[in-house]
């Protein structure tokens, strides 16, 4: 895992993947949803890296 600034960090929790068929579904915390302004309908990109580091954005309206 890569090296984390304390002071760079806002919010930590885990949560569980659900595997259902071809379905991979996770919940986002409430304490990120509130951190990045989430709202219904909004889109998230995930890019992951070699290292096996995961970022996730929020996605401005027209920028996918």
């Amino acid at each position: 895992m890569p090296k984390v600034e304390l002071e760079d960090v806002v919010h930590v929790e885990d949560t569980h993947i659900t595997v259902r068929g071809y379905r991979r579904r996770t919940t986002i915390p409430s304490g990120v949803f509130k951190f990045m302004g989430l709202k219904n309908g909004d889109v998230i990109r995930w890019v992951a890296t070699r290292d096996g580091t995961v970022y996730v954005k929020k996605l401005d309206e027209g920028s996918e």
